[in-house]
């Protein structure tokens, strides 16, 4: 249907090349190069603090895919809502053949509505149940989503 693109770049910039010391520092590109996103590895495996790590933006992927969704979502049911926030977060875990993944993910998402769109907290939670089957992210990952919704 449609074909999306990252572009990476990083430069050794040690003297020498071992675990302790190359830099893992390194862009990730996106539209052209138009967009920079400074990246590098989790601060637990040398990288920099400072910039932003793979499994942070997995999170942060998730929960922007779970967003749009849900505002799509609530679009076509002509709701409206005027703000959304989610302070998600993703476990790294080792699994029980010893390798290292992203476990879990919670998404916290709080919405609130304009003035006049009534909604309780049943119909919010299947509106977060629907965007969550829904998400093209979600559906492509193995990782335990799980969405707290809550106002």
């Amino acid at each position: 249907m449609s074909e999306h693109r990252a572009q990476i770049r990083w430069k050794r910039s040690s003297s020498d090349f071992t675990y302790q010391t190359y830099n893992r520092a390194h862009d990730v590109l996106f539209k052209d190069g138009a967009i920079v996103l400074p990246s590098s590895s989790a601060p637990e495996f040398r990288g920099d603090p400072d910039r932003v790590d793979p499994e942070e933006a997995f999170v942060a992927s998730l929960s922007g895919c779970h967003m749009l969704t849900f505002l799509a979502i609530c679009a076509r049911k002509r709701l409206t809502p005027d703000s959304y926030d989610d302070n998600a977060s993703g476990i790294l875990e080792k699994r029980s053949d010893g390798k290292m993944w992203m476990g879990q993910v919670t998404l916290r998402p709080r919405v609130s509505f304009s003035p006049g769109t009534n909604i309780d907290a049943g119909e919010l939670e299947k509106l977060h149940h629907q965007a969550h089957e829904e998400c093209f992210i979600a559906n492509s990952v193995k990782t335990d989503v799980r969405v707290e919704p809550g106002n």
